[in-house]
């Protein structure tokens, strides 16, 4: 199966979902998700995104945002990763906290922003025990639900600082007529807008296909990590490490010291830049701070020795195959 494609580029708007790793919940109580707002709204400072809306279940979580800089992958790196951190220690756990990378569409605002904000904030009535209700009374539960953006969409008292609702109110009418949107939806029971969804990640028009289409195919874009993006779902760093190390043997600690085996350091870097798209100067700092020479000099070397040593050859392919069977996709 051919992973999703990733689509970046400055001022683009997106869906972006994560689910807990076998469905179990990452959020235990509200100071969970008190402390996850408190890192999103950090990490939306640091790297220039605008958040439009989101909603926190139990087990997963819905952002609406808009990436000024093209750089959606290292805001969403970053963010899991702090969250994650924080989360395992407060909770005495190990290993990953999320079911896979998190699923990202590219959104057509014009024709589809309204309809995909309408769909997120009615995510916490959707259950079973709700669905069977009334539509007055999921209302009524849908509004009263701290752990979303609605509330700020509907009464300016509950407007918080990091949600930008400008764009989406101005698009329906104001607060009155976004609740009136709302409470049509819940009424007639609306559709989900993501079966909608063309090449596994763009919810858009056809008009809108075609200009992402051209955009980014065309030759002059090969070398830019924004195309690259374009060809294959990032895994996370954390993911290649551990698979490595666990392929190979060796402790996930020993990578970061300079007299492991230099095929073995290789390798990471390799399936690194190949899988998780970072730059030679990130791999160096996952690595204990490997200047980028260092880390060029590192893959070159193993291609060289790759060609001459069978051994080698079997290692990268032996912890490649490994890390296609733990993400659930063929690369």
């Amino acid at each position: 199966m051919v992973r999703a494609l990733r689509i970046e580029y400055p001022g683009a708007f997106y869906h972006v979902t994560c689910r807990g790793n076998g469905r179990t919940k990452i959020f235990f109580n509200d100071e969970d998700r008190q402390r996850f707002l408190v890192m999103l709204e950090e990490s939306l400072e640091i790297y220039q995104v605008i958040l439009n809306a989101y909603v926190l279940m139990d087990n997963h979580f819905h952002l609406l945002v808009q990436t000024e800089r093209a750089n959606l992958s290292e805001f969403m790196r970053r963010f899991n990763v702090s969250y994650t951190g924080w989360f395992n220690y407060r909770h005495g756990h190990c290993g990953h906290l999320y079911q896979g990378r998190y699923k990202a569409f590219l959104i057509d605002a014009d024709n589809y922003l309204l309809e995909v904000s309408r769909y997120l904030h009615l995510n916490s009535v959707r259950a079973r025990r709700l669905h069977s209700l009334d539509y007055q009374t999921q209302w009524q539960h849908a509004k009263k639900y701290q752990w979303s953006s609605l509330p700020g969409y509907v009464s300016k008292r509950r407007v918080v600082d990091f949600i930008k609702y400008d764009m989406i109110l101005e698009m329906v009418g104001g607060r009155r007529r976004y609740q009136s949107f709302i409470l049509d939806g819940l009424k007639h029971d609306i559709d989900n807008p993501f079966e909608k969804v063309q090449n596994q990640v763009i919810l858009g028009d056809d008009e809108f296909i075609a200009h992402i289409k051209s955009e980014y195919t065309d030759g002059s874009l090969r070398e830019q990590p924004s195309y690259r993006n374009l060809m294959v779902e990032l895994i996370e760093p954390e993911v290649v490490i551990d698979c490595v190390a666990e392929t190979l043997g060796i402790e996930r600690e020993d990578l970061q010291k300079r007299y492991i085996n230099s095929d073995v350091r290789g390798i990471v870097c390799d399936l690194l830049h190949k899988y998780s798209g970072l730059t030679q100067v990130e791999i160096g700092k996952l690595l204990g701070g490997i200047d980028y020479t260092g880390v060029s000099k590192l893959r070159v070397r193993l291609r060289r020795r790759m060609l001459s040593d069978k051994q080698v050859s079997a290692s990268y392919e032996k912890a490649e195959a490994r890390l296609k069977e733990l993400s659930g996709f063929e690369i």
